[in-house]
C-alpha cells in the first residue's frame, strides 16, 4: 500500500511512525501541555506535557516488555482520561497492539469484551485499578472473565524501567486494532497501521489546518474512532494542546462541552449530528447562557449518519449570538476501515445543502429540485476527499463504476485505507481489495464501505447503509428518513429515538419502528394517540406505512458508543421479545 507524501513537513524523515512523533515532541516541547483532562468536563483535574507523556509511555512500555507482551494483542480498557494516552502509546513504543474497549456498564458489555479478547486472540486486559475492581465485584460470577488476566497500567510498580525495549516498530506494521462499532453486524478488528494513523492526521491537518494556535477539546469516549483520532492522535500529530471530558459528562449537560471551548480557546472539535442536536435543544431550554464566546472555534466536524440540515441550521442558530461562525460547521464521512476521515468540507465555507427529489432518490437517482417543489427532502454534502484519498461510487452487485448523480456503494482507496481486519482474510480480501468490474489486474484496489451515496460536482453525499435499506415495490427507503419522520411526528421525542427496519415473517415483509419515549411525551399522549401520530407523518412524509409500531422506554433502541442506532440489533431483540412497551396507565399517569 502506497504511503502519504510527507515531504511538506518538518523533519518528516525523523516521523515514520507515531513512537517516532512522541519522541520528537518530547525533544521539541517538552514542556508545553499536551493532554489535560476536566473533572466532570469542566475543572482541570490533571495534566501531561510532552515530556511527561514521553516518559510514562516508556515507563509502561518496559512493564509490558517484561510481561512479555511485546508482538502481541491486549485489550485497552479504559474510561476516558490520561491514562488511556499514556497506556495507548506505551503499547505502540512497546510494539502491543491495543483493542480499545468500552468498560463494561452491563452484563452484555462483558460479553462484548470476551468476543472480542477471543477475537484478538489475547487474554491480557490493560486497564485501571478501579475498573478491574469494578468489573470483579459487579461481574465476578461472569464466565466471560474466566481466564482474562486484568493488568492495571496505573499500579507502576508494574513498571520495569531497566528493561530493555523491542525493536522500535515500521510504518507499516499495526498499531491499533480499532473494533467496529457493530451497527449492522459482529464488531470486527481494523488493522491501522502507523503509516495508516500518520497518514489520516496529515490530511486531516490539510483539511483541517491545526495551525494557527489550535486547541482540541473532546468529550467523544477514546476507544471510538473518532474520539482517539481527533483527542489524542491529531493533537499529538500538531503538538496543540487537548482538553478531554467524560463523555457523561456532556451527556448530562450537553452545554459543559460549549462552556469549555469558549474557556479554553478551543479550536478543534468533532461529535456525531445527535450533538448538535443536544446543544440546540439546550439551547431552546435556555440552559446555554452562560457558554461565553465560541469565536476561537474553527473546525466543528460533524460526522453521523446522515448529518441532518435541520440540526446544522438549528445549531448555527442558536450559537451565532455566541460569536459561532456558520463557516465552522464542517460535516464529514469517515470510517474505521479508512482509519477515520475520508471526506470533509473545507472550514471556508458554510455547508453546502443540495434539495433533491424524494420520489427519483427512492429509485436511485439524486436529481436537484428546487426547496419549494412538493417532496423535495435536503441531502447535507460530507465534502471532498484531500491529498492521495480519492472516492468513487460503485453499483454493488455489479461493481461497475457509476456516473455522478447516481446512487450507489462509496468506495474509498489511498494510503489511509486499514490492511483488512485481524484474522479475517477471506472478508479483508473482498471488503479491502476491491476491484470494479472494469478494471484490469495491475489497477489500484478499492475499500468497499458498505454505505450507500452519490457525487454531485465531486463532493460526497451519504444516503444510507447498504444493510439498511428497506425496499417495497422496487423502490429503496432508507431507515434513517423514516426514523427523522417520526422523530418529528410530536414534540418532544429525542434525536436517535428511533430504528426502523424489515421483518420477514416467511409470508411477507413487514415494515417495523421502535420509538422511544420518555415520561414527559406518555403524559401527553397515550400509546395509541402516539402510534397514530407516527403512522401518519411517516405516510405522508416516507409514502410508505409502517406494519408495527412499538413504543418503547429511554434507552431499549440499542446505538454504539457514538450514538448511532444498531438497527439489526434492535431487530433481533424485536423478534426476540425483548423489547418491552412502555407501560402508559389508562389515566395517562406515568
Amino acid at each position: 500500500m502506497s504511503m502519504v507524501n510527507f515531504g511538506f513537513l518538518p523533519n518528516s524523515d525523523e516521523k515514520s511512525t507515531f513512537v517516532d512523533m512522541l519522541r520528537l515532541r518530547g525533544e521539541k516541547q517538552p514542556d508545553e501541555t499536551a493532554y489535560v483532562f476536566l473533572r466532570s468536563g469542566e475543572e482541570p483535574q490533571e495534566s501531561l506535557t510532552y515530556q511527561g507523556l514521553h516518559d510514562a509511555a516508556c515507563l509502561r512500555a518496559g512493564a509490558f516488555a517484561a510481561a512479555g507482551l511485546s508482538g502481541r494483542n491486549a485489550v485497552l480498557l479504559y474510561p476516558s482520561g490520561l491514562e488511556f494516552v499514556q497506556t495507548l502509546l506505551g503499547g505502540m513504543l512497546g510494539r502491543v497492539a491495543g483493542a480499545p474497549v468500552q468498560v463494561p456498564r452491563s452484563r452484555d458489555d462483558v460479553s462484548r469484551l470476551r468476543r472480542i479478547a477471543d477475537d484478538a486472540r489475547t487474554t491480557t486486559v490493560l486497564t485501571t485499578s478501579e475498573v478491574a475492581r469494578d468489573l470483579q465485584e459487579r461481574f465476578g460470577d461472569m464466565s466471560a472473565l474466566s481466564g482474562l488476566s486484568l493488568l492495571p497500567t496505573d499500579d507502576l510498580a508494574l513498571a520495569n524501567a531497566e528493561e530493555s525495549l523491542p525493536a522500535p516498530p515500521g510504518p507499516e506494521d499495526v498499531a491499533l486494532l480499532q473494533y467496529t462499532s457493530g451497527s449492522t453486524a459482529s464488531p470486527k478488528g481494523v488493522m491501522v497501521s502507523h503509516a495508516n494513523f500518520l497518514a489520516n492526521v496529515a490530511e486531516t491537518d490539510a483539511l483541517w489546518p491545526c495551525e494557527p494556535a489550535g486547541t482540541v477539546v473532546n468529550w467523544l469516549p477514546l476507544f471510538h474512532d473518532m474520539g482517539m483520532l481527533f483527542g489524542v492522535v491529531l493533537p499529538l500529530w500538531a503538538g496543540i494542546p487537548s482538553y478531554l471530558m467524560a463523555p457523561e459528562a456532556f451527556i448530562r449537560r450537553p452545554a459543559r462541552w460549549l462552556e469549555a471551548i469558549a474557556r479554553f480557546g478551543g479550536t478543534h472539535a468533532a461529535a456525531p449530528s445527535f450533538a448538535y442536536e443536544l446543544c440546540a435543544r439546550a439551547a431552546a431550554d435556555g440552559k446555554t447562557q452562560d457558554v461565553g464566546d465560541l469565536s476561537s472555534w474553527r473546525v466543528a466536524a460533524n460526522g453521523a449518519e446522515p448529518v441532518r440540515w435541520a440540526t446544522i441550521r438549528s445549531f448555527t442558530e442558536a450559537f451565532a449570538s455566541h460569536g459561532f461562525d456558520p463557516r465552522a460547521m464542517c460535516p464529514g464521512y469517515g470510517l474505521a476501515e479508512n482509519t477515520l476521515k475520508a471526506t470533509g468540507t473545507r472550514q471556508d465555507r458554510e455547508p453546502t445543502v443540495l434539495w433533491l427529489s424524494a420520489e427519483l432518490l427512492r429509485n436511485g437517482v439524486a436529481e436537484p429540485v428546487a426547496q419549494s417543489e412538493h417532496g423535495a427532502i435536503p441531502l447535507v454534502s460530507s465534502g471532498v476527499a484531500v491529498s492521495s484519498t480519492r472516492i468513487r461510487i460503485a453499483a454493488p452487485d455489479t461493481r461497475q463504476t457509476l456516473p455522478e448523480g447516481r446512487v450507489g456503494e462509496i468506495w474509498v482507496s489511498g494510503p489511509c485505507v486499514a490492511a483488512g481486519y485481524w484474522g479475517r482474510p477471506e472478508e479483508s480480501e473482498s471488503t479491502f481489495r476491491a476491484r470494479t468490474a472494469e478494471a484490469g489486474e495491475d489497477d489500484d484496489t478499492w475499500l468497499r464501505t458498505g454505505d450507500l451515496g452519490f457525487l454531485h460536482h465531486g463532493e460526497l453525499y451519504v444516503t444510507g447503509r447498504i444493510k439498511d435499506v428497506i425496499i417495497r415495490k422496487g423502490r429503496n427507503h432508507y431507515p434513517q428518513d423514516i426514523e427523522l419522520s417520526a422523530e418529528h411526528a410530536v414534540p418532544g421525542l429525542h434525536p436517535n429515538c428511533a430504528a426502523a427496519f424489515s421483518c420477514d415473517d416467511l409470508t411477507n415483509e413487514r415494515l417495523v419502528l421502535v420509538v422511544e419515549a420518555d415520561g414527559r411525551v406518555l403524559k401527553r399522549f397515550d400509546a395509541g394517540t402516539l402510534r397514530l401520530r407516527v403512522r401518519e407523518a411517516v405516510r405522508e412524509k416516507n409514502r410508505i406505512t409502517p406494519d408495527d409500531i412499538l413504543i418503547v422506554r429511554r434507552g431499549m433502541v440499542p446505538k454504539t458508543s457514538s450514538g448511532k442506532v444498531q438497527r439489526s440489533m434492535c431487530k433481533k431483540r424485536y423478534e426476540n421479545g425483548e423489547l418491552n412497551p412502555a407501560p402508559v396507565p389508562a389515566d395517562g399517569a406515568v
